[in-house]
């Protein structure tokens, strides 16, 4: 298995190529690990390697990581939180990336001290297995996301199909963009919406392409799960 910093030397120079490709700056796209299959000393190799931002989607594996590592990283919980468990995390989280429903924004408004950035999941591609608001009620749902204080809308995140046709990814990518642009040009306090968070191991070279600002890569990164 290579090691952590080499994998990251080869994404480095995939996300500047991607960047290049595309009229972009590569330091206006951050990498997350995702670190959910692996251990905590796999995940300490990853912050030594230079990793600020960590991406876990388990309760128990974000907690224990973060009692590991604590403040040296930037905490992304990427999956999806059930409403029954945001007691148990949202004060640890920085950001979180699968905002899809009210009932969440509701528990986390009666749980948070803090206000919480999020990223509204959509589900682009439409599967059924993908969790995420229709991207026709994506600006409705962020409106109605004004009644509560303690989130604001960094921006949308989406998971595209497994698949390696470029044209299907590239058009999942490019929906969500011009669905953030759109959520961006409405000027909404609570929703500045300038973020996108997709692409993962197989395809974040692409997802670059069409704009990501934070790719999550796992295996690609801290090795396979």
């Amino acid at each position: 298995m290579n090691t952590v910093q080499e994998n990251l030397k080869h994404i480095r120079d995939d996300i500047r190529s991607a960047a290049a490709k595309s009229g972009r700056d590569s330091e206006d796209i951050t990498l997350l690990a995702v670190t959910k299959y692996v251990t905590i000393e796999r995940t300490k190799e990853a912050v030594d390697a230079g990793i600020v931002d960590l991406g876990e989607n388990r309760i128990e594996g974000f907690l224990k990581k973060q009692a590991a590592i604590g403040e040296k990283a930037v905490w992304h919980f990427i999956g999806s939180l059930q409403t029954r468990k945001v007691k148990d995390i949202i004060e640890s989280v920085d950001y979180l990336h699968a905002l899809d429903r009210l009932s969440l924004a509701k528990e986390i408004q009666k749980r948070s001290s803090k206000k919480i950035k999020c990223f509204v999941q959509v589900n682009v591609s439409g599967e059924e297995s993908k969790s995420g608001v229709s991207p026709d009620e994506t600006i409705a749902f962020i409106r109605e996301l004004a009644a509560y204080p303690a989130i604001e809308v960094v921006g949308l995140m989406t998971m595209a199909p497994n698949t390696e046709d470029e044209d299907v990814l590239r058009s999942v990518f490019s929906g969500l963009r011009q669905l953030r642009d759109e959520a961006a040009a409405a000027h909404m306090a609570h929703a500045p919406c300038t973020l996108l968070s997709m692409g993962m191991s197989n395809d974040y070279k692409i997802a670059i392409e069409e704009g990501a600002t934070h790719i999550r890569v796992g295996s690609a990164l801290v090795g396979p799960y």
